[in-house]
């Protein structure tokens, strides 16, 4: 069949414009008594909360409902919206560390890969988007634990509550990002160079294209476990100091 024959409708402009509105609506009204150092980025919290949990649920019935999903299959139109549906918030967010935290290029710099990566799948080679949706759902799993715990983070020092959910939901939440990014990640990337590697899909997906795919991959997750390794030292370093405290 004439991949020609399959164009869909492209939301993109509308899903970008959804984005843009309720960042302006979370930085005008929804945060308007927050500092405006802290706006910027609890406004970039919503935007991802609109995304995150909704793109698991969108992504994994675009992959279901694909009886021919594959690491090589055509892209059905409802994998087309959902690539670019998360398209939309990559270039809402991107805007936003442009705007206000220019030199962030690491954030930056994975937006622009992650960009890269949908945009090829979704309008370039026009396959692959099983293996594409299924790392964002592993990459999404830990989105609402990770923004609640981001916006609790940035006012536990002057919010008892936030305080409280920052050290609640911190364990809980390091423990499942380990596993997923740690484990269930690198699993299928695994899969995936495997299966490219047999030269199967070269037909559809160029050898370049996967091979890029496979190397922003790595790196956004390697990014991952040292961020988070991290974090459990600083928790581990937190929980100390308590301790030492309490027997003082």
């Amino acid at each position: 069949m004439d991949i020609l024959s399959l164009k869909t409708p492209n939301y993109l402009p509308l899903f970008f414009i959804m984005f843009f509105i309720l960042y302006l609506i979370a930085y005008f009204i929804l945060f308007r008594t927050w500092t405006w150092k802290l706006r910027p980025e609890a406004s970039s919290c919503i935007i991802s909360l609109a995304h995150g949990t909704p793109a698991v649920f969108l992504a994994s019935y675009a992959i279901v409902s694909d009886p021919t999903r594959n690491f090589d299959s055509l892209n059905t139109s409802f994998q087309n919206l959902v690539l670019e549906y998360s398209i939309a918030y990559f270039l809402m967010d991107l805007l936003h560390y442009l705007v206000f935290y220019p030199r962030d290029i690491l954030f930056i710099g994975h937006h622009l890969c992650t960009l890269f990566v949908f945009m090829t799948c979704r309008y370039m080679v026009y396959h692959g988007a099983y293996a594409i949706l299924v790392l964002l759902i592993l990459a999404e799993l830990t989105s609402l634990c990770q923004n609640v715990w981001t916006l609790a983070s940035a006012r536990k020092l002057d919010v008892k509550f936030a305080a409280k959910v920052y050290d609640l939901l911190s364990p809980p939440f390091y423990a499942l990002y380990s596993v997923v990014r740690g484990f269930m990640g690198p699993y299928f990337v695994y899969r995936m160079v495997v299966f490219y590697l047999s030269g199967v899909a070269n037909n559809v997906i160029p050898k370049w294209v996967w091979i890029s795919w496979i190397s922003v991959v790595v790196m956004a997750i390697s990014v991952s476990i040292l961020w988070i390794s991290n974090l459990w030292i600083e928790l581990y370093s937190e929980r100390m100091i308590k301790v030492e405290k309490k027997i003082r």
